[in-house]
C-alpha cells in the first residue's frame, strides 16, 4: 500500500513562466491544487521534500497549504528537458474514501523457466490503470513468472491483485510473456530455389568486323 508523507505548501498569486522561474530560484517548485469542485489554487512547496517524495514513488500526501491541510494525489510531475529536476507539479483533492482511478507499475517477481531455456522474457505492460480507494493505492502490482514457459503469458485477467482493488485495462490483454528466440540464418545472394549458386560470367562481346572495301 502506498504510504502517506506531508508536504508543505504556501498559496500564491502570481502565475505565468517568469513567476515561475522566481519560485524556483528560491528552492521552491511551482504548483496548483484542484478537483472536488472546488476552484484552482496555484501554489508553492519545496523542492527538496516534494524531489524526495516522487523519487520514493508517493502518491498520496496530506498538503498542508496556508494551514489548512487536505489529502491529495500526486497526478503530474514536469520535469526540465533533461529529465534531472523538477519545475512544476498538479495536485489533485481526494477523500480517503473516495474511489479513484490511476496508474501504478507492474512488478516482476521469480525467474520464468521459458528463459532459463532461451526464451525472452517481454513486458507489453509495464503499467496497469487501476480502481481504488485512495487510501489503499498499491505501490504496484506484483506479477509471479516463476511458472512461465516459453509461449506463456499472463493476461490482465489472471493478475492477483490486492483486497479492493480493480484493473480497468482490456482484461485480454497480455501482461508478459515468454518468447521463442529466433535464430536467423543470413540469406545467400542467388540462392534461390531451384537456382544453381554459381558466379555470373559475364563475357566480352565480340569485337564488329570491318567491312572490306
Amino acid at each position: 500500500m502506498a504510504h502517506t508523507v506531508k508536504l508543505v505548501a504556501k498559496s500564491r498569486s502570481g502565475n505565468g513562466s517568469k513567476e515561475s522561474k522566481k519560485i524556483r530560484k528560491t528552492g521552491n517548485i511551482p504548483g496548483v491544487v484542484y478537483g472536488h469542485k472546488e476552484k484552482p489554487v496555484s501554489i508553492s512547496t519545496a523542492h527538496e521534500d516534494l524531489f524526495k517524495a516522487v523519487k520514493q514513488g508517493v502518491r498520496l500526501v496530506d498538503l498542508e497549504t496556508d494551514g489548512k491541510v487536505e489529502k491529495a494525489l500526486i497526478r503530474e510531475v514536469q520535469w526540465d528537458y533533461l529529465g534531472n529536476d523538477l519545475i512544476h507539479v498538479d495536485f489533485s483533492r481526494v477523500s480517503a474514501d473516495e474511489k479513484i482511478h490511476i496508474t501504478v507499475p507492474v512488478e516482476m517477481r521469480g525467474t520464468a523457466p521459458g528463459v532459463l531455456s532461451g526464451g525472452i522474457l517481454d513486458i507489453p505492460m509495464h503499467k496497469v490503470h487501476i480502481e481504488c480507494l485512495a487510501i489503499n493505492i498499491p505501490d504496484s502490482i506484483r506479477v509471479n513468472v516463476a511458472e512461465l514457459q516459453i509461449g506463456g503469458a499472463i493476461h490482465v485477467r489472471e493478475l492477483v491483485l490486492p483486497e479492493g482493488v480493480r484493473v480497468l485495462d482490456d482484461a485480454d490483454a497480455v501482461v508478459v510473456h515468454v518468447l521463442e528466440k529466433k535464430t536467423e540464418v543470413a540469406a545467400v545472394p542467388g540462392a534461390e530455389e531451384g537456382a544453381a549458386n554459381e558466379p555470373e560470367v559475364i563475357k566480352k562481346p565480340k569485337p564488329v568486323a570491318e567491312e572490306e572495301e
